[in-house]
């Protein structure tokens, strides 16, 4: 009988022990408000609300701000002001986050997972805000579009037509400076080299896989925008059909040009880059009426085949598809 009673008093006493010593450790040095609770820092109790949270740091950081701090006991500094500051804001950053703030309270009613606290606490902090995959995938886009900028670089016809442009433009650096103002040619030609860059990514529209990226082109970014742009395409076509199909109203310049992109299969930005002679030539040839643009389109093939007809590049190549062809068998080592 004594035997039992005291094993039931060995018993409360751990018992006691243990959750003395739970509670203690319940705050861990170095997470969070360190050995302090947050609450207890603020002077808020568990169930306060953001706003008395907020309300509660807001006084709090006023009276210790290292600008307006006044020390007001003997024990009290600058330098303990000053970390008396941080601890408050430490503990607002803690409470007012919704997910931070459930990871601190879980971790005062559960002291006995202390390894657990530490991964959750520097989880939290250390991990990105961002998706990785999203970053990888967008880094590897731009690298793809400066790879085929590099590339059109060196393609003898995309230079020489931006370099006409820059020089039409008149863009291109004058070596006139004297003294010390005076630059190197390597310098002229690094920038020389950077506006022929420049113009090339501004005419020319590459597609598929090697265009310039865009956030707006992101899949997520596409799928959120979708309610937007669906309904601006049927407010658009809306408006479309009451004005010039209901109403009949006459095309303006904007919808003549629309008309004539959309008959040529191209681009807004393919558009953009003809020069201006040849989008006058397009509105006074009345290219946005249907026969119009069969008519100009036949004179475009017969042009190309005649041209076709007196190169001699293309001469070579339909005496090989006669004499010998693709589908060809031949030994021939070249």
């Amino acid at each position: 009988m004594a035997a039992s009673s005291q094993l039931r008093v060995a018993i409360w006493l751990c018992f006691v022990l243990f959750w003395g010593f739970s509670s203690v450790s319940a705050l861990i040095d170095g997470l969070y408000c360190g050995t302090q609770s947050c609450y207890e820092v603020l002077g808020v109790s568990r169930d306060a609300s953001k706003a008395e949270i907020g309300r509660a740091y807001r006084q709090l950081a006023r009276k210790y701000h290292p600008d307006r701090f006044q020390p007001s006991k003997s024990d009290e500094t600058r330098e303990t002001g000053q970390q008396k500051f941080l601890l408050v804001a430490t503990a607002y950053e803690t409470l007012k986050d919704e997910d931070l703030r459930k990871d601190y309270d879980y971790m005062l009613d559960h002291p006995e997972e202390y390894y657990s606290h530490y991964y959750t606490y520097y989880r939290r902090r250390l991990a990105p805000k961002v998706d990785v995959r999203i970053v990888i995938l967008y880094y590897s886009w731009w690298s793809s579009y400066t790879e085929a900028i590099n590339y059109l670089m060196t393609v003898p016809k995309y230079r020489i037509q931006a370099t006409e442009l820059a020089k039409q433009q008149g863009l291109f650096p004058k070596n006139k400076e004297k003294g010390k103002n005076r630059r190197s040619k390597e310098e002229i030609r690094e920038e020389e080299e950077q506006i022929i860059r420049d113009i090339i990514k501004t005419k020319i529209d590459i597609k598929g896989g090697y265009q310039k990226p865009n956030i707006s082109d992101i899949l997520l970014c596409k799928i959120i925008l979708l309610p937007y742009h669906l309904c601006m395409y049927v407010a658009w076509n809306c408006s479309w059909f009451y004005r010039f199909t209901l109403k009949g109203e006459d095309f303006g310049n904007e919808e003549r040009l629309y008309i004539i992109r959309r008959n040529m299969k191209m681009s807004q930005a393919q558009f953009d880059s003809l020069d201006g002679n040849t989008i006058d030539s397009f509105l006074e040839k009345e290219l946005w009426i249907k026969d119009n643009y069969e008519v100009y389109k036949k004179e475009q093939e017969e042009e190309m085949k005649m041209k076709m007809a007196t190169d001699s590049r293309w001469k070579r190549y339909r005496r090989w598809m006669k004499s010998e062809g693709p589908g060809r068998l031949t030994f021939a080592d070249d």
